[in-house]
């Protein structure tokens, strides 16, 4: 953010233009993410944590919040789909996350593990909906979400069930599959434990994001080198990504302030 880089408009913005305008919320979301790839670009990172297709719910914790996009499933991966392209364009991988989906939380997993007692079949009709038609990313992020309909006992991140039956199953993702932070509270167990549960459970790569050196050598340590079906994976997205497209960056965002503007004005 300012002053070393640009401010991005949260994804809600997107809905909301959307809403006003299918095609206009689409362009703006396309754009955004295609700059902040070129933010990311420059620095020689080339993945970023995005989409996000979580379906928020009235009464759901407020962690996802203006990160969603909005509370249709149809809508929400469309204009996933529109920041996917967005980054591609710019060189940049995506991590669809947090699949199955975050949205009906009522806790925030950073602090403690949520628990969701949706029915099986309202699920498959919003929340795992909203992933289906992005099932073709090449990277995907878990959720740290009990869903007690499918597995009573653990959050889908360390679930075979859940990462079995619905991510690579009902979804259909076939991509690189990592873990939401293992140092997280919502997980159980030391950080050695929580890693070998992630990679039993399924996950090709388990993320680990608060920068403590002895948790980073323990997970370092617990986490297998990539083989067999996981290794193709990572093979397949490293190729997936192309070359950064040209781009008038001013002209972009003065066409992404420009749509912004319609929200404000509707």
């Amino acid at each position: 953010g300012p002053p070393h880089w640009p401010a991005y408009p949260p994804g809600a913005s997107f809905g909301a233009l959307y809403d006003i305008d299918p095609k206009l919320g689409l362009a703006a979301a396309r754009l955004s993410s295609r700059l902040i790839a070129a933010d990311l670009i420059d620095l020689g990172i080339t993945v970023d944590c995005l989409p996000l297709a979580d379906v928020p719910v009235a009464g759901a914790d407020a962690v996802i919040g203006n990160r969603a996009y909005g509370t249709e499933p149809d809508k929400v991966a469309a204009i996933a789909r529109a920041v996917t392209d967005g980054l591609e364009q710019g060189g940049v991988l995506p991590v669809l996350k947090h699949i199955p989906g975050h949205g009906r939380a009522t806790a925030d997993s950073h602090f403690r593990l949520p628990t969701v007692d949706t029915a099986r079949d309202e699920l498959e009709r919003t929340d795992f909906a909203a992933f289906q038609p992005l099932a073709d990313l090449p990277m995907a992020m878990t959720a740290h979400v009990v869903f007690s309909a499918l597995d009573p006992v653990h959050p889908a991140t360390t679930s075979a069930t859940i990462v079995e039956q619905v991510i690579r199953g009902l979804i259909g993702f076939q991509g690189l599959l990592m873990s939401d932070d293992v140092s997280m509270n919502a997980l159980a167990g030391s950080i050695a434990e929580r890693t070998r549960a992630i990679v039993t459970a399924g996950c090709d790569m388990v993320l680990h994001c608060n920068g403590n050196i002895d948790e980073m050598r323990e997970v370092a340590r617990e986490t297998p080198e990539l083989t067999g079906k996981a290794l193709e994976r990572a093979k397949a997205t490293l190729a997936a990504r192309k070359p950064p497209q040209p781009l008038d960056r001013q002209a972009a965002r003065a066409e992404l302030d420009a749509l912004l503007d319609r929200v404000g004005t509707a």
